[in-house]
């Protein structure tokens, strides 16, 4: 029996604005049912202008993207200019349903509601959208594009400017959603424990022209780590049971500290 074919399919894309720097070039790779995808890269590598190109707000210079199905994007803040509630916000994420000029029904409020509880921001239906905490609103952005009933989510940095519980909560639902739901996911992130916590899959953008892609044990290695980001990164299994994981750690230059350091 043939396999399902992939949600997103990229081949050989590339993006230019002037024709001389290349955010990336000749990219390949897909994306599937249930499976998470996270892209790696340093600051201006065209890791935000690749999830426009793949949610279609964006044409790549040249290569072919083909999407198979509904997408649903969730940058990395809001941009309102009124003060919206948090089921505004989500109910926004049913426009293509609404249709142009109509009003919500009542199926599209549910959903909007089926969404908030997914996320666990049913509670902050009525609250102001400007009055939620960084982790708080970008959960109710996820609830946005879940309410679309969109089958692939892409994810500008969602965790970014998260605490560690934040950030844990939110990497915790795109596991679940992929696990259980079947969503297609891809997301960018400065942190490669990010990747190792929740990834099937990684984009390595390395440079210009070049890029690694993969299952995560095998592109998530020390020496790729060092090429992406020009520093030194070690690995290490911590934890017990269950919860062994590994991790990486960048070795910073240090000040040198008079006295006893932790």
């Amino acid at each position: 029996m043939a396999s399902d074919p992939a949600k997103l399919q990229v081949s050989g894309a590339s993006q230019s604005y002037d024709g001389k720097r290349w955010q990336f070039r000749d990219l390949d790779f897909a994306l599937n049912a249930g499976e998470i995808v996270t892209i790696l890269g340093p600051n201006g590598r065209g890791k935000s202008t690749l999830l426009r190109v793949l949610a279609g707000l964006q044409k790549p210079t040249s290569g072919v993207m083909r999407l198979n199905e509904s997408t649903g994007f969730v940058p990395q803040e809001f941009a309102g200019s009124f003060p919206y509630s948090v089921l505004d916000v989500v109910l926004m994420g049913r426009a293509r349903h609404i249709g142009l000029f109509r009003t919500p029904h009542r199926i599209d409020v549910q959903k909007a509601m089926d969404a908030l509880d997914a996320t666990g921001m049913a509670g902050y239906a009525q609250r102001n959208i400007d009055a939620l905490s960084g982790g708080e609103r970008q959960l109710v952005l996820i609830a946005r594009a879940l309410a679309g009933e969109n089958a692939v989510l892409l994810l500008d940095e969602p965790a970014s400017a998260l605490d560690l519980k934040n950030q844990d909560a939110v990497l915790s639902l795109l596991a679940t959603l992929a696990d259980r739901k079947g969503l297609a996911i891809a997301f960018t992130t400065h942190q490669p424990n990010h990747a190792v916590a929740v990834a099937d899959k990684v984009l390595l953008m390395l440079d210009q022209a070049a890029a690694v892609f993969g299952a995560t044990a095998e592109v998530m290695t020390e020496a790729n780590l060092e090429t992406l980001y020009g520093v030194p990164v070690r690995s290490a299994v911590l934890g017990s049971g269950e919860l062994m994981e590994t991790a990486f750690v960048p070795l910073f230059r240090q000040r040198k500290w008079k006295g006893n350091r932790l």
